[in-house]
Order: structure tokens, then sequence, then C-alpha cells
């Protein structure tokens, strides 16, 4: 008995096959030939694992930097996991907060791994090593990040993306690329006394902005934040959603800012000489969240979180004596 119903369901799983690939203007017999052909795939073929493991390529003979160079690899891992997400959020149009909720909650995941595991760069090297390897980047930079600046323009309008000082100078109704030369980030590698660009900032915006702008222009108005504003009141009051967008808010604009913030008082602060990021970025003015105010999306939070966006962190230990 057993046999035959064995029998049977191959049957039905073959005339799907030639179903299928009839579609494709081949025939069953075709496939299967390949098939028959076609080598074992193991694990190591399937994630590239060799190509993987080669692409670590120090510039200096310190051992410490190839940790530096791994992490910052891993990472950039977790910033594709995170843009998978929400282009699967801008793509849907089924306004489920199921599905929203359970995307968001997938973002966070990932930022949890990545905050978690920060402490690698803060007390993971030694900082005599890489106070002599780091020479060797110049002017490479953390900085020069295309993916997490993707991240922000998928999350939220460029009119929030905006240099805080600037934000209430402009509107929705500015060209994308007015917007985008007032964007926030581009003053943390701008010499604030002459005006003057740095290298790492003229490479970064001469490689990535034609990508940036396009994307702004493809999301403007569907981006995360305009697919939340456009729910129906029983959704954007959603407990869940509301709660995992101020999460993944706080972990973009906050947790992770100050973890970097962190590792530069850790490796280039101390009592006697403040030493200048590889990519000359003003570092102190640039990675505290207090300073940005980056938020993605003001509607989920409450007044007093907006007021004290991510001054306590930075008062405490930018100010350890103050009382």
């Amino acid at each position: 008995m057993k046999d035959e119903q064995d029998k049977d369901h191959i049957d039905q799983q073959i005339r799907k096959l030639e179903a299928k690939y009839r579609d494709s203007g081949q025939d069953l017999s075709s496939y299967l030939d390949g098939l028959l052909y076609q080598r074992y795939l193991t694990y190591w073929d399937y994630i590239h694992l060799d190509t993987l493991l080669s692409l670590q390529v120090p510039r200096t003979h310190f051992p410490d930097e190839e940790i530096f160079i791994m992490y910052h690899q891993i990472t950039e891992l977790y910033f594709k996991l995170i843009l998978h997400e929400q282009k699967q959020i801008i793509d849907d149009k089924s306004q489920d907060i199921a599905f929203f909720t359970g995307k968001v909650n997938r973002i966070n995941s990932y930022y949890k791994a990545l905050i978690t595991s920060f402490g690698i760069m803060v007390r993971g090297m030694e900082k005599e090593q890489f106070i002599r390897y780091r020479m060797a980047l110049l002017p490479a930079s953390g900085f020069q990040s295309a993916q997490y600046r993707m991240i922000e323009l998928y999350a939220t309008p460029l009119e929030l993306l905006v240099h805080d000082s600037r934000r209430d100078q402009v509107s929705s109704e500015d060209s994308l690329e007015e917007l985008y030369e007032q964007i926030y980030w581009k003053r943390g590698a701008t010499d604030l006394t002459s005006g003057e660009k740095t290298l790492t900032l003229k490479q970064f915006e001469y490689r990535y902005t034609p990508r940036f702008i396009r994307i702004a222009r493809e999301v403007k108005n569907n981006t995360i934040y305009h697919k939340y504003l456009n729910l129906p009141p029983e959704g954007r009051n959603n407990k869940g959603l509301k709660s995992a967008l101020q999460l993944m808010d706080i972990n973009a604009n906050v947790n992770w800012p100050l973890m970097h913030l962190g590792s530069a008082h850790r490796y280039l602060d101390d009592e006697n000489n403040t030493l200048e990021a590889t990519g000359g970025t003003n570092w102190k003015s640039y990675l505290p969240p207090g300073f940005q105010r980056i938020i993605f999306f003001p509607e989920v939070h409450s007044d007093e979180t907006l007021e004290h966006w991510g001054k306590e962190w930075v008062e405490h230990h930018l100010n350890p004596h103050k009382s």
C-alpha cells in the first residue's frame, strides 16, 4: 500500500515538473539529463567559503588589523540584511501589520547582533597596534559605508536627514538634489572653519552620489516612514508595530552611533591628545546622536523621548564630572 502511495506521489511530482518546464520552452527530459550530470552541492561551494576567507588583505604586519577588516566586513553583511528587509517593506502593497512588524523585528535583531558585538571593536584590539596600522588606511574611513547611508534613505524622507541646524529651513517641496546637499553626514567630513570637504568625502560623493539620488527618487513618498504614516489609524496605533519602529529608530540613531563613539574615545582620545579619525572626520561633533538628532520616525515617539534624544549617554560620557 505504501509503495503505491509513494508511486502516486512521484507521478504527481513528475507531472508538476513537466508543466513547469513546458512553460520554459524546454522538456523535462532535458532538465533531468542536466540533473544527472550535475555535481553534488557542498557547503563550501554554496557559500563560496574559500572566496569569503580570502577577502581579508591587511596593509600592514600588525595582527589586529585583520580583526579590524573582518569586523567591518561582518558589519557590511548585517547592513545588507537590514536593506534586504527594508526593501521588502517598501515593495509590499498589502498594508499587512503582521508583515510590517515582522520585518522591522528582523531588522532589530540584526541591529542587536551588531550592537552587542561591537565590544570586538571597543575592547578586542590592542590600542598600540590600532594607532599604528590606522595610518596605513588613510584616507579610508567607516564614514564611507554606502550601505549605512542607503539604510537611512530607505527608512525616512530626505528632509528628515538634513542637518539639524538647517532642518527647519527645508521641506518635502524642495528638490531631492537640494535636500541631499544639506544631508547631515556631510558636515562630519567637512572642515568646520574653512568649509573645505575632506578627500574622504570627495571620494565618497564621487562614487555614490548618483546612486543615493536614484534611491531617494525611487522611494520618494514611499519610505518606511511613509508606509507607516499611510496606514489606517488602527494600524498606526498598533502597539507591536509602534514599539518595533521605536526600537529600530533608537538602535539605528542612538545605540549604534554610541558604540562608535565609545570606540573612538577608546582609541582616539586620551588626557594628553585627541587623534583625528582616518578620514579626517570631526568625530566628536559627528558621532554623538544628541548633536545630530536624526530620527527616522518622529510620530512613533513621545515628546519627552524626542526632547532628550541621545543626550543622557553623551552628557554622562563627555562630561563625567558634571553632576
